[in-house]
Order: C-alpha cells, then structure tokens, then sequence
C-alpha cells in the first residue's frame, strides 16, 4: 500500500511543477518541429494515464528511465550517489546519537528534583533553538568558520574523510539537541524508580551507577528516535549536500526537479521515500527485540505470565461420634 502511493506521488508530483522539460533541454530558440518531434519519441505527447501506465510498467522491469539531459540511465546514477548519502546520514545519526545520549542524561542528573533551575532553562532553551535552526543553516554558518575563515577543513566536495565532518555536523545538530531532550526526559522518569533508589543507597561508583544501570532502560525511546531520525537525515540532506557540493543524490534530485528531467526526478523521489519506508521497518524490527512488550500487537497476542496455582481447600477430617 504505501509502495503504491509512494509510485503515483513521484509520478503526480514532477508533473504538477509547470515548465516545459523538453524546453528547457533544447532552449527557448529551438524549432517546434524538433520540440514536437523529441516530444514524441519521449512519450511526453501521450495522455498522462498512458505515461502513469508506462512509468509503472517500466517500474515493474526495474527500469527506471534515462536521463532527458545526459542520456544516462537513472539506475547508474542512482549507484553513483546513494552511497555518499547513505554515509553521510549514517555518521550525523551516530554523531548525533554520541553526543546526545551523554549530555541529556548529564541534564538530568544536575536537575533532578528541581535541583539547578538555572541549568535546567539554559537546557531547555539552548536545545530548543538548536531544534528550530534549519540544517542547511548550520551548513552555512560551519562553512564560513571553519572552512572560508579558519581554512582548516576542505569547503565542498569529496576528497577524503576530513570532508565528512562539516556536512555530518550540519546534519547532526538539530538531532542531537532534540535526542538530548528526549533522553533527559527518560533519564528523570527512570532515576525516580525504585532499582535507582536501591543503587544510590548502595553508594555504587558513577560508572557503574549510571552506565549499567541507568543507560540500558533509557535508550529503547531513545535509540527509536535515532532511528527515525536516520529516515528524516536522509532526506533532509538534500539542502546540505548542496551546500558543501556533497556527491550524493540531493545534488541531483535538486538539478533534476530545476532542469524537469522528470525520470531522474521521478526515480530520487521514489528512492528517497523507499529508504524512509525501510528506516521505519528496521526500526520497528529492532525496537521489537529490545523491548517485545512494545511490538505490534503485543497487548493482546502476549501470553499473560501465569500466577500461582491456586491451593485447593482442604476440609477438615470428620470427627467420629460417641456412642452411649
């Protein structure tokens, strides 16, 4: 089912954008005869239910079209880019999983029980405007510090490992400031049970307290978010990736939707949502086995934990009659 809508939404969508594509590859000044005659041998002069159907049909061949403008197949470009953007989300996810988990937690043992109000509003307030700051605006701003003023780290493109770290950490922020205020949340929820009663009374060291008993029984919502964040920085790259000329697909989906090369279009979007549907499987797969009691359907097909036996009532043995 959402495989079918994710088909016609990359189809309708390319197509409600106005523009002429065949325009906009031939130029203003190119005959009609040309326009009509590459128009026809494109399909593009066919009723749109006939093009859905020839789309679909393509789709069901593993054919995803050639490109208007290079004449390459979408399938060679799609293979090209999609492991820069894989990488590239991948790392700002663990990033922003590495630095999150750590200090929501550090904000939550300094304001536990109202303790430290004034760092309890400088968290509040430092992470909710980390949240609201669009990621190709990090973009900007790390590439004018670290990059065109301090030069310490490569502007734009791919050329080695050192070119990750700009475009991971504009992608990285605004998760790991919203990961950080869900992680203290759970943080505060689980240093008032009763297991973390018994280990403050037990004076364990930090590490031990709060590494292997805290950190475990926070991270199952924790580790969620970080998985649906994955889907959300795959397709939240795109702006980023042009911003630092990164070599993925967002480049691409970017000239594809300005140029209305509609099978690269069309084929970035249908990509871009397939990995989202996949991200969010994954997740559910991975959250079921951390936690079975919050799997799908897990309230009425969990068999229910068997209690005591009852103890059958014994009655009393007769007592025998005097006679005479």
């Amino acid at each position: 089912m959402s495989l079918g809508v994710l088909v016609i939404a990359s189809f309708a969508m390319i197509h409600l954008i106005p523009g002429d594509p065949l325009r906009q590859m031939l130029g203003p000044t190119a005959p009609k005869e040309l326009v009509a005659q590459r128009r026809a041998a494109l399909g593009l002069d066919d009723p749109l239910p006939a093009q859905f159907l020839h789309y679909v049909e393509k789709l069901a061949h593993g054919d995803l079209g050639t490109s208007f403008f290079s004449s390459q197949p979408v399938g060679d470009i799609i293979a090209q880019g999609l492991p820069n953007t894989l990488s590239l989300a991948v790392l700002a996810t663990f990033v922003a999983l590495i630095v999150a988990i750590p200090l929501g937690m550090w904000g939550a043992v300094r304001t536990h029980r109202g303790r430290r109000p004034g760092t309890e509003a400088a968290f509040t307030a430092l992470t909710g405007a980390a949240v609201a700051i669009p990621e190709y605006l990090y973009g900007l701003a790390l590439l004018l510090v670290f990059s065109l003023g301090l030069g310490l780290l490569p502007p734009a493109g791919l050329t080695g490992p050192t070119s990750y770290l700009l475009p991971a950490a504009a992608l990285s922020l605004a998760p790991a400031a919203m990961i950080a205020r869900l992680a203290r949340v759970e943080t505060l929820r689980e240093l008032d049970t009763d297991y973390m009663r018994l280990a403050h009374a037990k004076r364990l060291p930090p590490l031990r307290l709060y590494g292997r008993h805290l950190l475990p029984n926070t991270l199952t919502a924790t580790l969620t978010m970080g998985g649906l964040l994955l889907g959300g920085l795959i397709t939240g790259s795109v702006l980023v990736e042009n911003v630092f000329a990164w070599p993925g697909l967002g480049r691409r989906t970017v000239e594809a939707i300005t140029q209305k090369d509609y099978p690269v279009a069309q084929a970035m979007i249908l990509v871009y949502g397939a990995l989202v549907l996949v991200v969010n499987f994954v997740v559910d797969l991975v959250l079921g086995l951390l936690d079975p009691k919050s799997g799908p359907g897990s309230r009425t097909s969990a068999p229910s934990r068997p209690g005591p036996a009852p103890v059958p009532h014994k009655a009393p043995p007769p007592v025998p009659r005097k006679e005479g």
